[in-house]
């Protein structure tokens, strides 16, 4: 007999308070900084003391445990998944039992390339290629990469993102035939991605940044526009190369939501100038 809604919820709700109460009682005070005190009747941590590490009122953390109607936001899932010391594995078992995306949930964290995604990429003798992470940061690139876009690891900061590269150095704008066409699609790319994490303050810090610092940006982030993903064809005019075409492919990397792996597939070398 198939469940109601209504029971779905429940038993969802049941296996989520299930789950922070098995990961709660495997942890000792000790593995979190707490003192043990005396007298502990329970294993591993009380629930106050969950809550005391994530920043929630001990009773609402309870409420959570129980099973009870409430909804937890991605940060207070972040925070609680910090406190209980989750693998990446627990804490989107742990979002999917909220069932919250866990896209917001990398947007509190650090971003770490693959080891073998790091490989590939430095394998690629003739194709220039590079990982974005979910702001569109620039995690890591090759040897191709650097001879026709220069040499990232001189960027710092800011400065190492692609949005902030494309719409404020002069010199990447030089380097893009079509500018113009490209920096819309790029935007609109953009805008589309950055709904998944609405309210995150490293967006919101990237996009004011932005709106100073760059007319166009300023001009175009209102509209709206939204496009996915889409393969494109790229013109390059390098400086001592010459004019340089390249097939650009926009892959996403499973193993971590929210980055990208760019590869550029050269179609044209010219000596136009």
């Amino acid at each position: 007999m198939y469940k109601s809604q209504a029971e779905k919820r429940e038993a969802r709700r049941k296996a989520f308070g299930d789950f922070l109460r098995s990961r709660r009682e495997r942890l000792t005070p000790a593995a979190v900084g707490l003192p043990a005190g005396v007298r502990r009747r329970t294993p591993g941590l009380r629930r106050e003391e969950v809550a005391l590490l994530a920043g929630v009122g001990t009773a609402w953390y309870t409420w959570l445990e129980q099973g009870r109607d409430v909804r937890p936001s991605a940060g207070v899932l972040a925070a609680l998944a910090g406190a209980l010391m989750l693998n990446p594995d627990e804490r989107r078992h742990l979002f999917t039992l909220a069932d919250r995306s866990f896209q917001n949930a990398t947007a509190l964290n650090s971003e770490t390339v693959p080891d073998a995604l790091i490989r590939m990429i430095d394998g690629m003798r003739t194709q220039p290629a590079y990982v974005l992470g979910r702001r569109w940061d620039i995690l890591a690139w090759n040897a191709a990469a650097v001879h026709v876009f220069g040499d990232f690891a001189r960027l710092e900061g800011d400065a190492r993102n692609m949005m902030h590269l494309l719409f404020t150095s002069e010199r990447h704008r030089n380097l893009l035939k079509d500018w113009n066409e490209v920096a819309q699609l790029s935007l609109a790319m953009f805008r589309a991605d950055s709904a998944l994490y609405v309210g995150d303050t490293d967006f919101e810090r990237l996009i004011g940044l932005l709106m100073e610092k760059s007319a166009e940006f300023s001009a175009w982030w209102p509209r709206q526009d939204v496009v996915q993903q889409p393969s494109t064809v790229k013109r390059i005019q390098h400086p001592t190369e010459g004019l340089l075409e390249f097939e650009y492919l926009n892959l996403d990397v499973t193993q971590s939501p929210g980055m990208r792996f760019i590869v550029c597939t050269p179609r044209i070398v010219s000596d136009q100038r």
